[in-house]
């Protein structure tokens, strides 16, 4: 019997187990800190499950997960000191994983979710829309003018 309304524990517990890490992935890109992208992850699902039963079921249960996943962590990135986002000598010509970094952390905030949703959690276009609620076209934008920015400002660093 298929539920009309909600979201079984069986149902979540299967997503969680099936893409914890890329949930994971996400949260820690968006706090900047693994153990805190997990303790986000943790307290997203815990409370997915107490409002199981607001799940409409006119989407993806996947996608209202992950709007549930990046919620909580932007919540708990709010909850931080705000940090430099670009740390070290700038001047260094030597294009590394720092600078990619804190390139994508200087996007704008939906820029800089659907990056992560797109590459760290290797999303497509239909479920970042529904996870972020958004339409598709929104997030192609989105991506084209992150990727635009990235350039840019990679270029800067490099020269």
């Amino acid at each position: 019997m298929r539920l009309t309304r909600g979201a079984t524990l069986a149902e979540i517990e299967a997503v969680y187990r099936l893409r914890f890490t890329e949930f994971c992935s996400v949260a820690a890109a968006i706090l900047r800190d693994g153990e805190a992208g997990r303790d986000a992850v943790q307290e997203a699902f815990a409370k997915a499950v107490r409002s199981r039963r607001e799940f409409r079921r006119d989407g993806p249960l996947d996608a209202w997960l992950w709007r549930a996943v990046v919620n909580t962590a932007i919540r708990e990135r709010g909850k931080r000191r705000p940090a430099t986002l670009l740390s070290g000598d700038a001047a260094t010509a030597e294009l590394d994983r720092d600078d990619v970094r804190s390139v994508i952390q200087q996007l704008p905030e939906r820029q800089r979710l659907v990056v992560f949703l797109r590459y760290w959690a290797d999303l497509d276009y239909a479920t970042i829309a529904e996870a972020l609620a958004i339409a598709p076209g929104t997030v192609a934008a989105a991506l084209h003018a992150a990727h635009g920015s990235i350039r840019n400002s990679l270029e800067e660093v490099q020269t």
